[in-house]
């Protein structure tokens, strides 16, 4: 079964986290996990800026250190840089400790308080900890560009039904991502059907 918007009782267990965000626009946000990648980050890169899009990359600390150019190409690009945890770990299969240690890390490293759970697997007590410091991003649509039973026009037909306003988008930057083969289609239709696209760092964590 796959879960393609997070179901409201998962809501009301982390009050305050983000899944949707100004609801009452027609704005729409971008967001990539799991990057940076070789090939992968770069290509997403390219075509996000062909059209004008500031998206935000929720990078894996490891990884970011592994290809520390491809995480000053999305600064210098000006795309939004969030945490995804150092290491790639379920909360519900962590202590509290450890994984608040290892959200911490990825801090760090990418220099941001916009914290995305790998997995969306985030205990209670980890998110209570956690919200003191650090503004929990969940999102608001999966569109499953990793699994490879989902192809182009399966995705674009998700899209279309369960777009609505303020969504989050969770797309990968990843090996295992479509997206930078199907990230112009997305981006089209998105713009066909009336949206326009937020930058999710300066909007949830402003700096001033």
């Amino acid at each position: 079964m796959r879960i393609f918007r997070p179901p409201l009782l998962f809501r009301l267990l982390y009050p305050g986290a983000i899944f949707r965000y100004n609801a009452h626009t027609n704005r729409i946000y971008l967001t990539f996990d799991d990057g940076p990648a070789a090939g992968v980050t770069r290509e997403i890169a390219n075509v996000l800026e062909n059209e004008g899009i500031k998206a935000t990359f929720f990078c894996c600390g490891k990884a970011a250190e592994e290809y520390p150019e491809l995480t000053d190409l999305i600064r210098r690009a000006g795309f939004g840089l969030g945490n995804h945890g150092y290491h790639h770990v379920k909360g519900w299969e962590t202590s509290l400790t450890k994984y608040v240690e290892n959200t911490n890390k990825g801090a760090d490293i990418t220099g941001s308080h916009l914290f995305r759970p790998p997995f969306g697997s985030l205990t209670p007590r980890q998110f209570f900890r956690l919200r003191k410091d650090h503004r929990v991003v969940f999102w608001d649509l999966m569109l499953y560009d990793f699994d490879p039973e989902f192809d182009r026009s399966k995705i674009l037909a998700i899209l279309k039904r369960r777009i609505r306003p303020g969504s989050v988008i969770v797309l990968h930057d990843n090996k295992l991502s479509s997206s930078p083969e199907i990230l112009a289609d997305i981006i089209r239709t998105i713009k066909d059907m009336g949206y326009t696209f937020g930058e999710l760092v300066k909007d949830a964590w402003p700096t001033s």
